[in-house]
């Protein structure tokens, strides 16, 4: 497992960020993990994340020259990569969207840099795909090109068909996703550390269940 990959998930069982149980999905499914970015509430925390994601990224080789976050969750989280990047000497600008067009003031569904030609979208997770969806069309409309979307975990599970979301979004639209971590990294990260044998064992059965 490479160390910003387990590092994003000491940070996110520190914060309760992943946690264990049965939690019913949108889609109705009952998953044995919970992951939701939003626990990670301080500055120590949000910095450390933006660490995991800019590493992430630079090992991806994917080519960018702007960032994207997605209102809400993106908003905080592209803002911190973009501040991290600056520290590694790679300054780039950042935009988010509003979720209602403002009619006052500078106006605009856009707010911050203007877009480059080649956009990293950034979000937390990809579930039925939709909001990414919408952001792609968001950023096309302005003449950009999406060059990846950077999330922090891949949950590994099929969509409405076959395939994966990200699956889905890779075939349909030829954009790569960029995960920080994958639901078989959770599965390595429990064995790592000794979870017991209940949760390893709903973890994998999950998995068997819905995974691609």
């Amino acid at each position: 497992m490479q160390a910003h990959t387990h590092d994003l998930l000491d940070l996110a069982r520190h914060h309760e960020a992943l946690t264990f149980g049965e939690f019913t999905l949108k889609s109705g499914r009952i998953s044995p993990y919970f992951f939701n970015l939003g626990a990670i509430d301080s500055g120590a925390g949000i910095a450390r994340l933006a660490r995991c994601y800019a590493t992430a990224l630079e090992h991806s080789g994917v080519a960018y020259d702007s960032l994207f976050g997605p209102a809400y969750k993106g908003i905080p989280l592209v803002t911190a990569l973009a501040a991290e990047l600056a520290s590694r000497d790679r300054d780039v600008g950042f935009t988010y969207n509003r979720k209602e067009v403002k009619d006052h003031g500078e106006g605009g569904l856009l707010v911050g840099a203007q877009l480059g030609q080649r956009v990293v979208i950034v979000d937390d997770v990809i579930t039925a795909g939709t909001a990414v969806r919408q952001a792609i069309a968001l950023i096309r409309a302005q003449g950009a090109d999406v060059a990846a979307l950077l999330i922090a975990l891949d949950r590994q599970e099929r969509g409405s068909d076959a395939r994966s979301p990200i699956q889905q979004l890779a075939d349909d639209e030829g954009i790569p996703t960029v995960a920080v971590a994958s639901l078989d990294d959770i599965i390595g990260y429990a064995e790592y550390t000794q979870f017991d044998a209940d949760t390893l064992d709903s973890i994998k059965a999950y998995r068997d269940q819905y995974g691609v």
